[in-house]
């Protein structure tokens, strides 16, 4: 935010800041196609759908992506295989990367698929390391650590990048962290990913974990980096990435939408958003809805109408006060589109190509009214906008444009002007 807008509100969250790694640093990780495709509620995209989902990822700016895990499934390697063909013919920026069990036979379709294609594939592997999960699948800690070594070295000794993740972290014992963050660092792992696999942690947990693997990992003297991966089962999912870079965290992991196994995953979507408002993202996020809806018409699943910045709701308002707020704003010799943004909204709608909208219900005032007839192009009788309002307040549901064009035909308007009605519009876009 630049200009006279920035001095319009006083920022509280600047104040104080917590130290981390600076803006620029931060590398957005997005597991859509892989855990985002768990939630038993969404369909397994084509493969088609998914690669323009890679594409719009890249537009956004995120720097890598998880295809798959090819060990789980025939259909599973084939779609890995055609993403990584895609991503070379259409020399997309983003980072190829792809899932396995640290088990030697996850990781082999992996290379395989990385040689056939003829490009590098970052190894994301994974294995349980709380102690609840131990018991359940009889494990003990001298096994995980021979099977991270032997597993993490297969994949080095291919040339390939690894990040070594360790699954529900947030419930581990720092001991068993410690061997087994020693055995992935000994044996070439560049990241570790902390996992909150059953969206237990909160902001402190968070920030308590990354400083813990941090220390770790400077008594290996290496500089391998730090990945956080959260869920959202006590609804922090969002709040605890936040906590996770302000920690010091060189990655986080999100799938759009916060898709993903039970409530979901960190929402891609929205932590895209809190950074570019923190000025930490340097992309354009006006591709973003156009993302967010190919998820959401790829995997079948609706976006909430409230949901932050994307949903149909985002930025629409039909309350007397709001509307006439934003209605004075437009008009302000030092406003317009950008300020009547800000009055009742903390996210530019431009700033995600979109617009605020004004629609008629029995919340609205005079001002919604009289911005609806302004968009038709004429001043409208006290008596229409009386009409009006007098019926909208009756009604439980926002007025369809057709029932204000009646109205307004049947109060004289001009029928000439009246024709179209933007377009039966329940809702009346501003400004473009």
């Amino acid at each position: 935010m630049t200009g006279y807008l920035s001095d319009m509100f006083y920022d509280w969250n600047s104040f104080n800041q917590s130290t981390g790694k600076t803006n620029s640093q931060i590398l957005i990780h997005d597991e859509s196609l892989r855990d985002g495709l768990q939630s038993p509620s969404v369909v397994d995209p084509s493969v088609e759908d998914k690669f323009r989902i890679l594409h719009l990822l890249d537009k956004v700016g995120v720097q890598r992506a998880v295809l798959g895990f090819p060990a789980s499934s025939t259909r599973a390697y084939q779609h890995a295989l055609c993403l990584l063909e895609g991503i070379k013919r259409e020399r997309l920026g983003i980072c190829p990367a792809l899932s396995a069990r640290t088990v030697v036979g996850d990781i082999e379709p992996i290379l395989e698929i990385s040689d056939r294609v003829g490009i590098p594939c970052h190894v994301m592997t994974f294995i349980g390391s709380s102690h609840i999960r131990a018991v359940v699948e009889k494990w003990d800690r001298h096994w995980l650590v021979e099977r991270t070594r032997e597993a993490v070295s297969f994949a080095v000794r291919a040339g390939h990048s690894v990040t070594f993740i360790t699954e529900d972290t947030t419930r581990s014992h720092p001991d068993v962290l410690l061997d087994l963050f020693k055995a992935a660092l000994d044996s070439g792992a560049g990241a570790i990913a902390l996992c909150d696999t059953a969206g237990h942690a909160t902001p402190e947990g968070v920030g308590n974990l990354i400083e813990f693997t941090r220390r770790a990992i400077a008594q290996q003297g290496v500089g391998a980096k730090i990945e956080w991966h959260g869920h959202n089962d006590r609804g922090l999912a969002l709040a605890n990435a936040i906590a996770a870079i302000n920690a010091g965290a060189d990655c986080i992991h999100a799938t759009v939408l916060g898709i993903g196994e039970r409530t979901g995953n960190t929402p891609l979507d929205q932590l895209l958003i809190h950074l570019k408002l923190q000025n930490s993202w340097p992309r354009d996020l006006t591709d973003l809805a156009e993302l967010c809806q190919n998820v959401s018409d790829a995997l079948q699943l609706p976006i909430p109408c409230n949901y932050p910045g994307l949903g149909k709701d985002a930025f629409r308002t039909t309350t007397g006060v709001h509307a006439a707020a934003i209605l004075k704003a437009l008009a302000h010799p030092q406003g317009g589109q950008d300020l009547a943004d800000l009055i009742y909204s903390s996210v530019p709608a431009s700033m995600l190509g979109r617009q605020q909208e004004i629609g008629i219900n029995h919340m609205s005032g005079k001002a919604n009214v009289y911005y609806w007839f302004q968009r038709q192009g004429i001043s409208p009788k006290s008596e229409t906008v009386e009409a009006i309002l007098q019926f909208a307040k009756s009604q439980k549901a926002v007025l369809p444009a057709e029932i204000l064009r009646n109205i307004a035909l049947q109060k004289g308007e001009p029928s000439s002007i009246l024709g179209d009605c933007e377009q039966n519009r329940s809702t009346i876009p501003l400004g473009r």
